[in-house]
């Protein structure tokens, strides 16, 4: 049996910077991720994506803050494409993970969960489905190319600012309004090698001469269509997430999200949740916001732990 002050389950940026916070108040910690390498949906969906909302960071490209985040984290065990099932609590109050590994506190980063991306609701052939792509890990495949990029979210409008150094893009989205950042949105507008397409759906997509024709139908006009001859297809339609997990364990959720109280407490005796795992009042959804919820719930898992000891909190306690 393997022993451990603290588990925590996802290595995400969140998840890895509270494995760090962690080591500095002297936690022996284990960290959990079903992905088989760290990093979360960033690193496996969006390595290449500039960030933009990391304090001190006016750009930081994903793969390069989960490397920083690494860093950090010498002293982590990591346990890799390790899917955690069970928990269970001993009579020492203490809980056991998968019948292997018995913690004090337990710590839960999983983000939305087991995520699959929303793949494009079409028929396609096998020919076409290898140019169509959810993610941008290998960027350089889409240089010098036609690229049809679909969506209307932060993912899609980086993409294309991406992209549309090296290819000419077409930005798809059902809407008029895009729900990314306006100014990434004017930046798109200013180039010319960037056709911005709304309100379109796509309608079909066939091969012809090693080049795919994406028909677009415009939202609401019934015989209004558009054909577009691309090189590739980059699909940003978000993801389907699954947290059937935590129901089986017993934690409380709220629409599908983990409830905390303000000290980062689920239901559930010394087990935390952070993240885009959680809900509360007023939450949002950014990297910097769940930095903030690791710091709160290593300090209150401190002070769970360890009542009798006088809290310093890293690195800006004089």
């Amino acid at each position: 049996m393997e022993k451990y002050d603290l588990a925590i389950i996802g290595a995400g940026p969140i998840g890895l910077f509270a494995a760090s916070f962690a080591n500095l108040h002297g936690l022996k910690t284990i960290s959990f991720d079903a992905l088989d390498e760290v990093g979360g949906q960033i690193n496996m969906l969006y390595p290449q994506k500039n960030i933009k909302d990391i304090p001190a960071f006016p750009s930081i490209k994903g793969e390069k803050l989960v490397s920083q985040l690494l860093e950090q984290n010498s002293n982590t065990k990591f346990i890799l494409s390790h899917k955690v099932k069970e928990i269970s609590f001993l009579e020492n109050e203490n809980i056991l993970i998968d019948k292997t590994y018995e913690v004090k506190s337990l710590l839960i980063a999983t983000g939305l969960g087991a995520f699959k991306p929303k793949t494009l609701p079409l028929s396609t052939t096998l020919d076409i489905q290898k140019h169509i792509h959810y993610s941008m890990q290998h960027p350089e495949i889409f240089a010098n190319k036609k690229v049809a990029i679909l969506g209307g979210g932060d993912s899609a409008l980086d993409w294309a600012l991406e992209l549309a150094t090296t290819s000419d893009i077409f930005l798809i989205h059902r809407r008029n309004e895009f729900r990314g950042l306006e100014s990434s949105v004017n930046k798109l507008k200013s180039l010319k090698n960037v056709e911005l397409l709304t309100p379109y759906l796509p309608k079909d997509v066939q091969l012809n001469n090693n080049r795919m024709e994406l028909v677009l139908h415009k939202v609401g006009a019934s015989q209004d269509f558009v054909t577009k001859n691309v090189d590739e297809i980059l699909v940003a339609y978000g993801f389907k997430s699954d947290n059937r997990q935590l129901r089986k364990w017993g934690i409380k959720l709220d629409h599908n999200l983990i409830a905390v109280s303000q000290q980062m407490h689920t239901n559930l005796p010394h087990v935390y949740a952070i993240g885009d795992a959680i809900t509360y009042p007023g939450r949002v959804p950014m990297i910097a916001l769940g930095f903030g919820e690791a710091q709160i719930a290593i300090s209150n898992i401190m002070q769970d732990l360890f009542p009798e000891k006088t809290m310093t909190f890293h690195s800006t306690s004089i």
